[in-house]
């Protein structure tokens, strides 16, 4: 080779050596950069000049004309990136559950000792005085009064888990508007990487990584899968259903129950339209649901991941109360054959639904227990003396301790009152007979109705208990359910943690390393240009001397 096309050979050197140095030093000013991916440079030979071809040699005699730059490129383990958003979504999803059962414990105040269970100890207390002595008008006084601040408490309560429901469909809203922009800013990012990368020159790296750090905050907040084409692009689909694809992206929608205001997302492209009997378009998202929450929780079939899911099964689709419960066990009065398994499809999977319908379910065993205690009583008394105004108002109507807001709405927590009578004159219930006697019977009744082990918590629990006991069964309930979700989720963040780590391990920066590499390609970088001087020396040699 001639010594001007050596010139080229260390040229090339210098060229390579520079563009390694420069991708070093942006390796370098990226360190604390949050989803920033190494970048290292490939180099190659360039073709090389073949000088003669002999058939009886091994291979043609070749002059190498210098190094090539490849491209610069990132390193990532594509194995552990899907390990990593799976287990990070499963991660997400047994904290949201976890923080769900945490926050029903504070609205309880157990850990406090206050509140309900100090409302419901203190009625007990006042039902055993009135079982001793009924017809004493400070008994009667203040069992009126305990019952009156039982209710009360328990719609507090009650109302505390509908305002954490309404708190977790405004997260859910902010998750999929979040999912949204997620998707449109990807959608953008495909865009831009196919353009450069077009003419396979240039790589867009930076923007793979805005691109990856985006999927990697979607796969927290809903089950993903993805997958990448020939032309730089991504496709994520979300749940089974298409999201990104290529240069599209198919948004989702909310549907606002007119009733609850709860949030449910849905594909507006799979959704339905009809027009309803008025002739306003309404539309049906049945079969268009994102997230199926009547999936069986299980982490073998992959239905545990993602922070959206979570929250959906935490809120429920209603303000569930013991109707719920109610149709679903055969020894209930309204038991009904064809929603026996209303419950375990659609309230057992629920936190907050589950612990309404069974709080829900204790004061409502309580309010009509008591009701119909004293409703017996007097129909007892009328039969045997039809003038009788035993347990009867001033208007003839039987009297009762709590009475409802809408007539034709069951005893739940939300349609209960005390009778405001009563509660002004306690002595109304005065428990003394037509003939004057003391009506110790009744009074024992109400007492037995609490001690009584009849009752269960809901159709998959068999073990009969009564109201005090099936209220500590309902606080340890949540107790027990939230050390396991802590549990799992504790375990679950240490996997994330080990596959960060080791995904760390291929993707992060090592300023150590980095400045190891950046003598190496100085170093290279010193060697070329040398190289060039010498060539440079060599010719002006020759020029100086063939010029004599």
């Amino acid at each position: 080779m001639s010594l001007m096309g050596s010139l080229y050979i260390g040229s090339s050197g210098l060229r390579t050596s520079q563009n390694a140095l420069n991708t070093t030093a942006h390796n370098m000013a990226n360190v604390g950069t949050p989803g920033y991916v190494r970048q290292i440079v490939q180099q190659g030979t360039r073709s090389f000049n073949t000088i003669s071809v002999n058939g009886s040699a091994i291979a043609p005699q070749q002059l190498g004309i210098g190094v090539a730059y490849s491209e610069t490129k990132t390193q990532r383990d594509l194995f552990l990136d899907k390990s990593f958003r799976k287990e990070s979504g499963r991660s997400a999803f047994y904290e949201v559950s976890t923080t769900t059962l945490e926050e029903i414990e504070n609205l309880f105040q157990e850990l406090d000792g206050e509140a309900f269970a100090k409302a419901l100890d203190n009625l007990w207390r006042s039902v055993q005085d009135l079982a001793n002595e009924p017809d004493q008008a400070s008994r009667q006084s203040i069992f009126v009064q305990r019952s009156y601040e039982f209710l009360l408490r328990a719609s507090s309560v009650y109302q505390g888990l509908a305002d954490y429901q309404d708190n977790v469909n405004q997260s859910i809203k902010d998750d999929i508007d979040r999912i949204n922009e997620i998707g449109h800013s990807i959608n953008q990012l495909n865009d831009q990487i196919r353009r450069i990368e077009a003419a396979n020159v240039e790589k867009a790296n930076d923007l793979h990584n805005i691109r990856d750090r985006l999927v990697d905050e979607l796969s927290v907040l809903a089950d993903i899968s993805y997958s990448y084409d020939v032309f730089g692009n991504i496709n994520i689909k979300i749940e089974g259903n298409d999201f990104v694809k290529s240069d599209s992206m198919n948004e989702i929608s909310l549907h606002t129950d007119s009733v609850t205001g709860f949030f449910t997302p849905y594909w507006r492209t799979l959704a339905t339209t009809y027009y309803d009997v008025f002739g306003e378009e309404q539309i049906d998202i049945e079969s268009a649901k994102v997230f199926n929450v009547t999936q069986t929780i299980s982490s073998e079939m992959n239905t545990d991941i993602g922070q959206v899911k979570a929250r959906l099964l935490g809120r429920g689709t209603h303000r569930a109360d013991y109707q719920d419960i109610a149709v679903s066990d055969p020894n209930h009065p309204e038991y009904d054959p064809e929603r026996a398994d209303h419950y375990d499809r659609n309230i057992s999977q629920s936190i907050i639904m589950n612990m309404q319908a069974q709080f829900d379910q204790l004061v409502n065993k309580v309010v009509e227990g008591i009701n119909a205690i004293l409703r017996e009583a007097a129909v007892e008394a009328e039969t045997k003396d039809p003038g009788s105004t035993y347990m009867k108002d001033a208007y003839g109507n039987y009297l009762q301790v709590f009475t409802k807001i809408a007539e034709t709405e069951p005893f739940s927590v939300k349609n209960t009152l005390i009778n405001n009578d009563l509660r002004q004159a306690p002595t109304l219930l005065g428990f003394q007979l037509d003939d004057g006697q003391t009506d110790y019977e009744t009074a024992k009744k109400i007492k037995e109705l609490f001690d009584s082990k009849e009752h269960t918590l809901n159709p998959n629990v068999q073990t009969k208990i009564n109201i005090a006991g099936y209220y500590n069964a309902m606080i340890s309930q949540v107790a027990n359910s939230a050390s396991v979700y802590r549990e799992i989720t504790k375990n679950q963040q240490l996997t994330v943690d080990q596959v960060d780590a080791a995904r760390e391990m291929v993707i992060g920066v090592s300023t150590d390393e980095e400045l190891s590499y950046m003598i190496q390609f100085q170093n290279a970088f010193n060697a070329s240009s040398r190289y060039i001087n010498v060539i440079s020396e060599m010719l002006e040699h020759l020029v100086s001397t063939l010029g004599r």
